[in-house]
């Protein structure tokens, strides 16, 4: 019954946001709606709904408010265009979403996706409007790599959180990730926007010359600029993974916080732009009103998924699918898929799965396969309750089809090529 009420508020967000309502209103009334319906008292649904907001915003509400600033900042300096130009030269015209893949991939592993998104949307934007080229078919490579580095490479949260819970070693699964990320984000992220994206990139990779200004940034201040935030979480990861205590370690674990990396980011960026700090102030507030409606529609999300976590949800994945007699790696893959399909977060799907799936852990399924199994699954269709699905759909301006055709298309692509290389793998460790 759990199930059809959960099906029927899905339901009810589709025919409301046909209806033209705006997301996040459509979001909180189904999240309050199928909160009542699944029982919940009703100040338990508004106190889940609060918990819900409050701990989505509050672990990415600065890193999004940031971001923007930092990606307008950029923008009007003329940083992300020279970085344009740089990449075209450097991968050619027709090769630029090899180049986008590569900067999401390096991105990627120190942030969560939320922060990579925002961190690198700027970029993608920057080169459609430059070359002509559909904003999808530079879009979906940096996404793509964002997904894949979420799913399956440590030193990324999420791989190394289940690997804690699964007793894996680090470095074997970083290497089985390493085997299956890299044909992954080629096959999702370069061949199948080719596959799905009409319009012929050709001619306007064709039309577009390279025509720099005098009055752009310097490549060295550009990278710099752009990169730091990326530069600094990456020195901060690797500074703070260390067991032992030393001197300045503190300082290590402040800089992998990617809202620590942001701000000093944005000082650096502010104290080197040639605008006056007026001017500057004017972008960063112009950044963050661009995303005003992307951050309460997410918060919205984050309510939605917390309505079906209190009230119980993924018991009802579990008692489901208890019974199947299965590979223990094909079990794990689809407990996860599931509890992502109806919870929307993928943390929360393979950290939830993890605590199903850790007895069958074996011979025939070793924790470092595990883990990418988990984390394959948690990457399965996307959809409305999964706030990456909003982040997509609002920042490229997307219908719901759009989105489905697009984004949930490419994460289940993405989440299968996983589970198909990990019983592979499994053959030969």
């Amino acid at each position: 019954m759990s199930l059809l009420i959960l099906l029927f508020g899905i339901l009810l967000l589709f025919i409301l946001i046909l209806k033209k309502i705006n997301p996040m209103i459509a979001l909180i009334a189904v999240a309050i709606i199928t909160g009542l319906l699944l029982g919940m008292p009703a100040t338990k649904v508004m106190t889940s709904i609060s918990n819900g907001i409050g701990s989505t915003l509050g672990s990415m509400v600065m890193v999004l408010a940031l971001g923007a600033m930092m990606g307008k900042l950029i923008e009007d300096s003329g940083s992300a265009k020279k970085i344009v130009f740089i990449l075209i030269r450097a991968f050619g015209k027709k090769n630029i979403q090899w180049a986008v893949l590569l900067t999401g991939l390096l991105v990627g592993i120190p942030l969560f996706y939320n922060a990579g998104f925002v961190v690198l949307i700027p970029l993608v934007f920057a080169i459609s409007a430059t070359t002509g080229i559909s904003k999808l078919y530079i879009g979906i490579p940096m996404a793509t790599a964002l997904s894949v580095t979420h799913g399956f490479l440590p030193p990324h949260p999420g791989p190394v959180a289940l690997a804690g819970i699964f007793h894996a070693d680090i470095g074997k699964t970083l290497i089985y990730g390493l085997t299956l990320s890299i044909p992954i984000a080629i096959i999702a992220g370069i061949y199948f926007p080719r596959l799905i994206i009409k319009r012929d990139q050709s001619a306007a990779l064709q039309d577009f010359k390279i025509d720099e200004e005098e009055h752009l940034p310097s490549a060295s201040r550009s990278f710099i600029t752009a990169l730091l935030p990326v530069f600094l979480i990456i020195a901060g990861t690797v500074g703070s993974t260390f067991k032992m205590d030393y001197t300045g370690k503190a300082l290590f674990v402040f800089l992998s916080d990617p809202t620590a990396a942001l701000l000093i980011s944005v000082a650096i960026a502010l104290a080197v732009q040639k605008t006056s700090i007026s001017k500057a102030m004017e972008s960063c507030a112009e950044g963050v009103k661009s995303i005003a409606m992307i951050i309460l529609i997410i918060a919205a999300g984050g309510a939605f998924k917390q309505i079906l976590i209190d009230s119980g949800m993924g018991e009802t994945v579990k008692q489901l699918t208890g019974g199947l007699n299965l590979s223990p790696l094909l079990l794990a893959w689809l407990i996860t898929a599931s509890l992502r399909i109806t919870l929307g977060s993928a943390t929360v799907a393979a950290l939830t799965a993890s605590g199903m799936v850790l007895p069958l852990i074996g011979p025939g399924a070793p924790p470092e396969l595990m883990v990418l199994s988990v984390g394959a699954g948690s990457l399965m269709f996307s959809h409305v309750n999964d706030t990456g699905f909003w982040m997509f759909k609002e920042y490229f301006n997307l219908s719901l089809k759009e989105t489905f055709r697009t984004w949930t298309m490419m994460e289940s692509l993405v989440s299968v090529l996983g589970l198909v290389g990990v019983l592979v793998l499994n053959q030969f460790v």
